[in-house]
């Protein structure tokens, strides 16, 4: 069974609209581990609605905290610690994509990162969306994954920029699996369509 963990060079690139992608393609189970912010709409939320296959579960997160900050301070204003440690992968026998909190170094308490909290048995997707500064984003986040022995592979999201896209490739060596272009809006249909593009892919890692 895959397990695949997605994470961002920063935030807002498109990590849940690309786990909802993978989710979909795989009829896999979705996790996010740390939610902070809008607990009315979470990203759980989100997946539920945007997938469209009867066989994926949304399982719980562990934390879901009030504000919209680095989960360590949203985690302080609530007054609670996140214990990396008692973060336990759901049980399932299907595939299990399982969503960072934004950036691969984006803190959960005073010693842990979102770092700590990827096995070493996960496969990683790193969301890349290009922006002045991407490209420095992109090769500190893979090469980082690269050192500590993860298997990377990337997903570009946005509008494409062959320039930038071309050296991030050559630098890190990864692969890339597909790109998810601006739309207009993200429903089921959206969603399913680049399931099905990706689909190939994604059974390939």
């Amino acid at each position: 069974m895959y397990r695949i963990f997605v994470t961002g060079i920063s935030t807002e690139v498109g990590k849940t609209m690309v786990s909802a992608i993978i989710a979909e393609a795989l009829e896999a189970d979705y996790w996010k581990p740390v939610h902070a912010g809008d607990l009315e709409n979470t990203d759980s939320h989100k997946v539920a609605r945007l997938i469209s296959n009867s066989t994926s579960k949304i399982h719980p997160s562990d934390y879901e905290l009030n504000t919209p900050m680095s989960p360590h301070a949203s985690a302080e204003i609530d007054g609670i610690t996140i214990d990396v440690n008692g973060i336990y992968e759901p049980g399932t026998e299907n595939h299990l994509v399982i969503e960072g909190t934004g950036g691969l170094l984006v803190p959960m308490n005073d010693n842990d990162t979102v770092l700590d909290m990827i096995l070493p048995n996960y496969k990683v997707i790193v969301v890349s969306r290009h922006y002045l500064g991407s490209i420095n984003h992109t090769l500190l986040t893979v090469n980082w994954l690269l050192l500590k022995g993860y298997d990377v592979s990337l997903i570009f999201s946005g509008d494409e920029n062959p320039t930038t896209e071309s050296i991030i490739l050559k630098k890190t060596g990864v692969q890339s699996l597909g790109r998810i272009s601006e739309e207009k809006t993200f429903d089921q249909a959206v969603i399913k369509k680049y399931a099905d593009q990706l689909r190939p892919a994604l059974l390939s890692l």
